[in-house]
């Protein structure tokens, strides 16, 4: 009978580095120093939160790697309970070592613990690896979560807007529909 090295317990302030550098690649895209400061901030949100957590997982004592559980819905219109847990991320030399499972294994304990009957976590979408070993233990694709620069995203609706049929500005628009009320109200009072 092996005996597992990973050991799991709630994140503290003293792990704020090491979240950190752990999370570098899905935070903001500012210096180590406010990547920090964000972990701290992210840290004392949890804390105050019973409807989240932060697990830190420990490899023969080192550490290893950390998720954000988050209890919740599905989305902001299926009000399904889930247990989502985010940015589930080991450190590369301790992959392979059961730390992965680990993490979501303590997501599936907690969504027990509140009866809640799913977890759902994402993937970045270039991590192979982290795409199969969420489909080996059961998560399947749910929706694609697209992301843009706001900047981005203006233009290119600008360069594909589409003038509507027979207006060419907003106030034709306006006029159109008083018109059309207008119409409403003369029917209605011949009825």
């Amino acid at each position: 009978m092996t005996r597992s090295l990973v050991t799991l317990r709630p994140a503290t302030a003293a792990d704020a580095p090491y979240l950190a550098e752990l999370w570098a690649d899905v935070m903001r895209k500012v210096g180590p120093e406010d990547q920090v400061g964000d972990i701290q901030a992210v840290l004392a949100r949890v804390e105050a939160s019973a409807d989240e957590l932060m697990v830190v997982a420990e490899y023969d004592g080192e550490f290893a790697g950390a998720v954000v559980l988050e209890a919740t819905t599905l989305s902001a219109l299926n009000l399904e309970p889930v247990v989502r847990a985010l940015s589930p991320h080991v450190l590369p030399r301790m992959r392979r070592h059961g730390v992965g499972s680990a993490l979501m294994d303590a997501a599936v304990a907690w969504a027990e613990e509140l009866g809640i009957g799913h977890v759902a976590t994402a993937a970045v979408s270039g991590s192979r690896d982290a795409n199969r070993f969420m489909a080996r233990i059961a998560l399947g694709p749910y929706a694609v979560l697209r992301v843009a620069p706001t900047h981005a995203v203006r233009a290119r609706l600008t360069a594909h807007r589409r003038p509507v049929a027979g207006a060419t500005g907003g106030r034709q628009l306006g006029q159109v529909l008083a018109a059309r009320r207008s119409m409403r109200r003369s029917r209605a009072a011949e009825g």
